[in-house]
C-alpha cells in the first residue's frame, strides 16, 4: 500500500529455520519471461554463507522498518552488507518493471506482483516455501502474494514474502475525541457520521487525508466504506482478478455516494488533493485533526510521538452487528529473476519472520504483526498502547475473515492511473460516484486484458 497502501501496513509469527551451509548464488535462475510460473529449481542449501555479501536493496523510504530490519542483519550476520536505495511509494509503483529489468536489486519493495510475473521481472519463491517451511504457515499470509499462469492471484505459485502483515483502520486523537464526547469507538457507520458531524460542529477538522500526487489516499477510506456495506470477498475476488468479478456494484456505489457526501459536508480539510503522506502525518501527530484513515505500520511510531494519545478502530459496518473487515495485507518484498544474492535474500525474508529479534522489530518498530506459522515468538505489549490495539483489531479480522487486499493492487497501473485520478476528480467535484466506479472498471479490463 503505499503503505500500502498499499502498504500496508497485517500479522504473524515463527520460529527459527535450521541454518544450511552455502553460498549466495541463486538456485536456478528463472530470469526470462517465458520462465514465468515455471517450477521453482529445488533449494537444498540457502544462507548467506560466510564471505563478504553486499544485498542490493530498493526500499520505500519514510518507513524505519526496513532499515531497523537490515542493521540488526548485519549485526547477527556481519558479513552482510546492505547498498539501499529509497523512494516513495508512488515512484516505486511506476519504476518497478523498469528498475527490475535493468538495475535488479537482490530485495526488492513490490506494488502489486501479477504483470511483474507475467514479464518475467520475479523469482519464483516455490523452492524457498519449501525449504524453509513457508507452505506450512497459514495459507491466507501468503496467498494475495500467488499468481497462477493466467495471471490471478490468490492460487499457484508464490512470488514475494512479507516484511509483515499490515492492516488499515482509523486512528484517533484522544484529547480531540473527548472534547466531542466521544468515549468509545462508534459501533455502527451511523456513528462514526455523527462523530464526524460534531467535530466539525466543534470546529474541529473531522479527518485529514492525503491525496496528492499519484497516489491518493481517499482510496483507504472509500475501501473502508466498500467494506462497511458489502462484503470483503467480493472484492479480493476484484482485485485478485477472479473471472466476471467487478468494482461497478449496488453496493459499491454505495460506498463511493458515502464518501461524496463526506467530502461535500466539508468533514476533511480542505487541501486533501495538494497534501502528501508525510504532511497529513504531521499534521494528525500535530494535533490538527481528530481521524485519519491509515495502517497499522505507524503504530510504533505514534506510539513514540503522541504517547497515550491515540486510538485505534476498524472501520464499523453499516448495519448493527455486522462483521467489520480491513485492508489487510503482507509489506510485500520480492527477489528480482536476475538477483546475485538470491540466497540470502530469501534467507532474509526467512530470518524477518522466525528470528525473535526481527520479531520484536516487526511489532515495536512496525507495529504490525509478524508473518510466520501459528505458534511463533510474539513479543509482549504494553496495555493501552495503539500498538496493543491495532494488535487486537488484527485477531478480529481473523476471527471474521474480513481481510481484503488493496484495492490499488488490482492492477500494477490502477492506483496511479485510475482510483487516484478519479478520486481527486470526486473530492473536486469533478466526477460522479457512478461515472467513478464505471471509469475504474473500464480501466481496469482494459489493463487485465492488456
Amino acid at each position: 500500500m503505499a503503505h500500502g497502501p498499499t502498504r500496508r501496513s497485517l500479522l504473524a509469527t515463527f520460529t527459527l529455520a535450521t541454518l544450511f551451509a552455502g553460498a549466495c548464488s541463486a538456485p536456478g535462475d528463472n530470469s526470462d519471461s517465458s520462465a514465468a510460473n515455471a517450477s521453482a529449481a529445488p533449494v537444498t542449501s540457502a544462507t548467506c554463507g560466510t564471505g563478504p555479501v553486499t544485498l542490493k536493496g530498493y526500499f520505500e523510504t519514510g518507513f524505519a522498518l526496513p532499515k531497523s530490519l537490515s542493521d540488526e542483519f548485519t549485526k547477527q550476520y556481519p558479513n552482510v552488507k546492505w547498498d539501499i536505495r529509497e523512494d516513495q511509494f508512488a515512484v516505486i509503483t511506476q519504476n518497478a518493471p523498469r528498475v527490475l529489468a535493468d538495475d535488479p536489486p537482490d530485495l526488492m519493495r513490490l506494488p502489486q506482483v501479477s504483470e511483474l510475473v507475467k514479464d518475467g521481472l520475479l523469482k519464483n519463491l516455490d523452492g524457498y516455501a519449501q525449504a524453509f517451511g513457508w507452505d506450512k504457515w497459514p495459507a491466507s499470509q501468503l496467498e494475495q502474494m500467488r499468481v497462477s499462469s493466467t495471471g490471478q492471484r490468490g492460487d499457484g505459485p508464490l512470488y514475494a514474502m512479507g516484511l509483515n502483515f499490515s492492516m488499515t483502520g482509523i486512528f484517533y486523537n484522544k484529547k480531540m475525541a473527548a472534547q466531542i464526547g466521544m468515549t468509545k469507538p462508534p459501533a455502527t457507520l451511523a456513528e462514526l457520521d455523527d462523530l464526524l458531524q460534531k467535530a466539525k460542529a466543534a470546529g474541529l477538522t473531522p479527518i485529514n487525508q492525503f491525496n496528492g500526487g499519484a497516489t491518493g489516499g481517499l482510496a483507504f477510506p472509500l475501501q473502508n466504506l466498500m467494506a462497511a456495506y458489502g462484503e470483503a470477498g467480493a472484492i479480493n475476488d476484484w482485485i485478485f482478478q477472479k473471472s466476471g468479478a467487478t468494482i461497478d456494484t449496488p453496493t459499491n456505489l454505495q460506498a463511493t455516494q458515502h464518501l461524496e457526501k463526506w467530502l461535500k459536508a466539508g468533514y476533511f480539510a480542505d487541501d486533501i488533493n495538494s497534501q502528501d503522506y508525510a504532511t497529513m502525518m504531521s499534521r494528525f501527530i500535530g494535533g490538527k485533526n481528530l481521524f485519519i484513515f491509515d495502517g497499522d505500520w505507524e503504530s510504533g511510531n505514534l506510539d513514540k510521538q503522541m504517547a497515550g494519545n491515540v486510538g485505534f478502530f476498524l472501520m464499523p459496518s453499516a448495519t448493527a452487528g455486522g462483521k467489520q473487515a480491513a485492508m489487510s495485507a503482507p509489506l510485500t518484498y520480492g527477489i528480482s529473476s536476475k538477483a546475485k544474492n538470491a540466497d540470502c535474500a530469501a534467507f532474509f525474508l526467512n530470518w524477518v519472520a522466525t528470528n525473535q529479534q526481527a520479531r520484536d522489530i516487526a511489532v515495536k518498530v512496525g507495529g504490525s504483526h509478524p508473518m510466520g506459522p501459528s505458534d511463533a515468538y510474539m513479543p509482549a505489549v504494553a496495555a493501552g498502547t495503539v500498538t496493543a490495539g491495532t494488535l487486537d483489531a488484527g485477531a478480529t479480522i481473523g476471527k471474521d475473515n474480513g481481510a481484503m487486499d488493496f484495492i490499488a493492487n488490482a492492477t500494477g497501473a490502477i492506483y496511479a492511473k485510475s482510483w487516484t485520478p478519479q478520486l481527486q476528480k470526486l473530492a473536486a467535484g469533478q466526477q460522479t460516484p457512478d461515472a467513478l466506479l464505471k471509469s475504474v472498471q473500464k480501466d481496469y479490463e482494459t489493463q487485465v486484458k492488456n
